[in-house]
């Protein structure tokens, strides 16, 4: 066999080491598609399964616990960014008695937050439910605005601004006591929200 050149082995060598690299891109290929049928396939429960599905999104599941009046209260796993209709739908919705009105639906989940779903009082109408403005009635901390939280002594616009975003911030309060974690609210203040405010 006549031995090869300097020039020939440079050949030989450019053409292995081109192959080598197309066979290394082809199996790159091959496995980014198996994983991704693998990964961005849907799951057979979907949404109806249990409480803790696997996100198929990118990013930080969140784990929220769903209460009141829902159809299946518990504990649930939800995308990053799915917000607090999302696990409402997730807990089966609203029973007939709920009053979603008086929650933020569109305030985005925080882990580990829960959502309360109030629930309408017997002989209460719907109407009532929505939030009593008058000065001696009690005032709904579900669906108060800044005009009716400026009206209980002791609040003024700021500070009836900054409970709203808490309330939004945290999908909803299920008791007048979370308030308390708001800047600038004293003892006295709480006070006189307790009296006014229902949750």
């Amino acid at each position: 066999m006549p031995e090869l050149s300097r020039s020939q082995i440079a050949v030989y060598g450019a053409i292995a080491v081109a192959l080598l690299l197309v066979g290394v891109r082809a199996i790159g290929r091959e496995g980014g598609a198996s994983s991704g049928t693998a990964f961005g396939s849907p799951t057979a429960g979907g949404a109806d399964s249990g409480g803790f599905d696997v996100s198929q999104e990118g990013g930080r599941d969140v784990v929220v616990d769903v209460a009141g009046a829902v159809r299946r209260p518990g504990v649930y796993r939800l995308p990053a960014g799915s917000r607090v209709t999302d696990a409402v739908d997730r807990a089966g919705g609203g029973t007939g008695i709920a009053l979603l009105e008086q929650i933020n639906l569109a305030a985005r989940l925080a882990d580990g937050q829960q959502i309360v779903v109030p629930e309408r009082t017997p002989g209460a109408s719907p109407a009532a439910g929505a939030g009593a403005t008058s000065e001696d009635g009690p005032i709904s901390l579900g669906s108060a605005t800044v005009e009716d939280l400026d009206t209980i002594e002791g609040i003024g616009p700021v500070t009836a601004q900054d409970i709203i975003g808490f309330r939004d911030q945290h999908g909803g309060l299920s008791s007048i006591d979370q308030l308390n974690q708001i800047s600038g609210i004293g003892p006295a203040t709480m006070e006189a929200l307790r009296k006014r405010l229902q949750p």
